[in-house]
């Protein structure tokens, strides 16, 4: 059977950086910090105070009142981002289009954490049971890929991710693979999450995880560099459509760029701890490199999973040496997170958009807040992390790696589109 291609045809995102995907990527290609004080609950007493929220957005602007109050904020953050990736695409322009083989496969690595906090705050043992009957539908992770999908009636495969900080890298696999093989002809793909809550601060703090440079949170997050000290918690929801080609051809949409090839491992070590050789970074690199079937020296640029911890960061800049060898020094490599924080389900989406542009537009975007007092001797520094300013430079293919708790990992690769 021969493999159909797939292409990228709509993109959408609202992230800290902002609520479009044209303010989130001048956000990112002008260095950009998205963190700044915690204004979702009082965050006082916890030992971080700041976050990488998103501003400004009101589900008014998506859905009436009474629609909105039946959705946890990961899901209208969800929706916010496939509504504008959509558009992109103008799918929902296209008359005879056959929603059977249209398919939204869209992750959380969480879900919805804020309504579970709510209901359960709420219950009183004494006075009985009494929750909303919208608690489940609002809190179970796959609930925003159903309302995606009902929203524009598409009946293709219809289902979640959950692989904690790979979720969203995974969903895109996922809707690669089912285009490819026949199964869709487009699939609404990406990710949401929303857990700047009590709950999910306070879990992260209590395993040491977040950042606690409250003094400075626009300078918090500082992948490679050696005074990290743990990641900064993001939110927001990020949305690609994958098409086969030839679907996309026949109606005349724009082509952002095409994905090549995906890989999937497991670390099989620590419930939280990445490999400290890399293993599992090793093999999913490798894994996807053979599924697109390219070599090390293909690549341009890497979007590093750096998630500014101290144990994650070496681990992965170890796995990139071993994979790419003498070229390693020929690539870009960035962190992201460095200036949108960690969007946790919805953080290998946000990247693999990262991804995407750069090879559109032949930017590498930053990896911010590194000063040159501040290398970590476990770090190789001859590399090229992009330091602090992004960088112009032909990028014919870049890959995004995203690694979660639990010890998965997931790669995504993608190319200029040439016919």
């Amino acid at each position: 059977m021969k493999l159909k291609r797939v292409v990228v045809t709509g993109l959408g995102a609202i992230t800290p950086l902002g609520n479009t995907l044209a303010e989130t990527w001048e956000g990112v290609t002008n260095g950009k910090s998205g963190a700044g004080p915690i204004t979702h609950f009082d965050a006082s007493k916890f030992k971080t105070q700041f976050a990488c929220e998103v501003k400004g957005f009101s589900p008014l602007q998506i859905m009436d009142r009474k629609e909105a109050r039946k959705c946890d904020r990961y899901t209208l953050l969800g929706i916010a981002a496939a509504k504008e990736a959509i558009a992109d695409s103008n799918l929902e322009n296209v008359e005879d289009l056959n929603k059977d083989k249209v398919g939204v496969i869209f992750a959380s690595g969480i879900g919805g954490i804020q309504t579970f906090e709510d209901e359960a705050r709420g219950y009183d043992p004494e006075r009985g049971p009494r929750f909303n009957p919208f608690f489940i539908p609002k809190m179970i992770s796959n609930i925003a890929a159903g309302h995606i999908s009902m929203m524009y009636g598409y009946r293709g495969p219809n289902f979640t991710t959950v692989s904690a900080c790979a979720s969203s890298s995974n969903a895109i696999s996922d809707a690669f693979n089912y285009i490819r093989l026949g199964k869709a002809n487009a699939i609404v793909t990406g990710g949401a999450e929303a857990a700047i809550a009590a709950v999910g601060v306070g879990g992260f703090n209590a395993m040491n995880a977040l950042s606690v440079r409250n003094e400075s949170p626009e300078t918090a997050s500082r992948p490679f560099s050696a005074s990290r000290d743990g990641f900064v918690i993001g939110e927001g929801s990020v949305c690609l459509v994958l098409e086969e080609l030839e679907h996309a051809l026949a109606r005349g949409a724009k082509i952002y760029a095409e994905v090549v090839g995906t890989g999937m491992s497991a670390d099989a070590y620590h419930i939280t701890a990445s490999h400290p050789d890399g293993l599992g970074a090793k093999l999913v690199m490798r894994n996807a490199l053979e599924d697109a079937e390219m070599k090390p020296e293909e690549i341009d640029y890497i979007n590093a999973h750096g998630t500014s911890t101290p144990v994650g960061d070496p681990s992965e800049v170890k796995a990139i040496k071993e994979v790419f060898g003498e070229h390693a020094y020929e690539l870009n490599i960035s962190s992201t997170k460095s200036m949108t924080g960690h969007l946790l389900g919805a953080a290998g989406a946000l990247e693999a958009i990262a991804c995407i542009l750069a090879v559109k537009e032949d930017i590498v975007p930053p990896t911010i807040n590194h000063e040159e007092d501040d290398d970590d001797p476990e770090i190789d520094y001859k590399l090229n992390f992009t330091f602090n300013k992004a960088q112009k430079r032909t990028v014919n293919a870049a890959l995004s790696n995203t690694f979660g708790f639990g010890g998965h990992n997931a790669c995504v690769i993608v190319k200029k589109f040439v016919r």
